[in-house]
């Protein structure tokens, strides 16, 4: 980590013979910067955990902003005077491309507690100091928005100080989430009046982050939306308003006139698969096929989700969605839809017909909808495991319901026209004089040959 820490400082071509940090804010724009600071209100929560600690071993406190600005800096009064001879005060910069290696640049780099001891700094000047620092992340959106720091000679260093000082930063995180729920409450309290006067059209109640405090109905939208515009796709396609409010935002969604989805048939339960979107017949390729299938099987799925469905543990999403990009392409942006990615039209597929008739127990209607295995050059693996289920399911109900008709069917298929027991008991079942029997009889007669 220290090693790497360095790399980034050189390339960003700090001194490691510099002085002192850079003074970036004057002591009077210090006040102003302060109170505007999210981490302002949790500072009571930082001085009462590590404070204490710091005046009694030496050391001092440092809370310092996501790009190092220091803008509390607290402690032993000596600490603080021989600190503030190597630039460690209020007002510097303290980021790795400004000071270099350091508890607070490097934390910040890389978004986790870190203790930096002595020569480990690249600045030589900062050889006489150890320090610990934690990031600090807003509850609310997850981005880091400053540093807490220990800081001291390197004779006071001590193990538990970056435990210490990560014990701290989670504290202040607590306390802020604490503020973030009371702070919900009263946006619900104070506008769920505009949500009900909507009298059933669907709306919401969003943060001033754009995070949902309220939704009706329940679903209709992800935890968080952008709140940059006011006007927003939904997943579903629908457009969304958005009206600011005193303490956030309220979202409704316009009574639209129906307007006609389109319809995709897959035809998947044969030995080419077969896409018609709207009537039109659309080329396909394996890969498109599978990705449908999986879309039409389990909803909607981000790029991860569908990279290992489609490849196992090796999928790249990368690749995945350069694929739904080319099949977006060909489908159109209404029909396939991203974040996730997920079918907008209405799906009419065999193989889902075969699955819902097993589900009813229409053994006759299975047997007639399943011509044959799922996209048989396929070998992702979720559509083996499907083929599988499919074809099993089949021969079963065929089996156990011993009807005729349902068995020659599925005799006719590549999963059952090999079938010993399925043609076995299709001979009993039909009369010596039905030219099927003849048929039967011949085929058992070649596995037996074959056998």
């Amino acid at each position: 980590m220290i090693s790497a820490s360095w790399q980034r400082s050189l390339a960003a071509n700090v001194d490691p013979d510099l002085h002192t940090a850079p003074t970036v804010f004057a002591a009077d724009e210090l006040p102003g910067l302060r109170e505007r600071h999210p981490l302002h209100q949790s500072l009571p929560v930082l001085r009462e955990t590590l404070l204490g600690f710091a005046e009694e071993a030496g050391h001092i406190m440092i809370v310092a902003d996501a790009q190092g600005h220091i803008l509390w800096c607290e402690g032993a009064h000596d600490t603080r005077t021989s600190a503030e001879d190597v630039g460690l005060a209020e007002g510097t910069r303290w980021s790795e491309d400004a000071a270099g290696t350091n508890g607070m640049g490097t934390a910040l780099a890389t978004n986790s507690a870190v203790t930096v001891h002595s020569a480990e700094h690249l600045v030589r000047t900062y050889h006489r100091w150890t320090c610990a620092a934690s990031p600090i992340r807003d509850p609310d959106t997850g981005t880091t928005i400053g540093v807490v720091d220990l800081s001291g000679p390197i004779q006071t260093v001590h193990p538990s100080m970056v435990a210490l000082v990560s014990a701290s930063a989670r504290l202040a995180e607590s306390e802020m989430l604490t503020r973030m729920h009371a702070q919900d409450e009263e946006l619900r309290a104070r506008n769920m009046r505009h949500l009900i006067a909507l009298r059933g059209e669907p709306g919401a109640l969003l943060s001033p982050t754009g995070r949902v405090v309220a939704v009706e109905p329940y679903g209709l939208l992800p935890a968080r939306v952008d709140v940059s515009s006011d006007r927003l796709r939904l997943p579903d396609g629908r457009e969304a308003l958005l009206e600011p409010l005193a303490q956030g935002y309220l979202l409704r969604v316009p009574r639209q006139r129906h307007v006609r989805r389109s319809v995709l048939s897959l035809s998947f339960l044969l030995q080419e698969p077969k896409v018609v979107l709207d009537g039109r017949e659309v080329p396909i390729s394996l890969r498109h096929a599978e990705i449908l299938c999986a879309l039409a099987l389990h909803g909607r799925l981000s790029a991860d989700q569908l990279a290992l469905r489609l490849y196992g543990e090796r999928g790249n999403p990368t690749t995945v969605r350069a694929e739904l990009h080319r099949l977006r392409a060909q489908l159109g942006a209404n029909v396939l839809t991203t974040r996730p990615y997920g079918l907008t039209a209405d799906v009419e597929a065999d193989f889902l017909a075969v699955r819902a008739a097993l589900k009813e127990g229409d053994v006759k209607l299975a047997a007639s909808r399943y011509r044959g295995a799922l996209l048989p050059r396929s070998e992702a693996p979720f559509v083996l495991a499907e083929r599988d289920e499919l074809a099993s399911g089949v021969r079963k109900a065929v089996l156990s319901r011993g009807d005729a008709n349902a068995l020659w069917t599925f005799t006719q298929t590549d999963s059952g026209e090999h079938d010993w027991e399925a043609l076995e008991q299709l001979v009993r079942l039909l009369p010596p004089n039905d030219v099927r029997t003849a048929i039967a009889n011949a085929r058992m007669r070649r596995l037996s040959q074959e056998d």
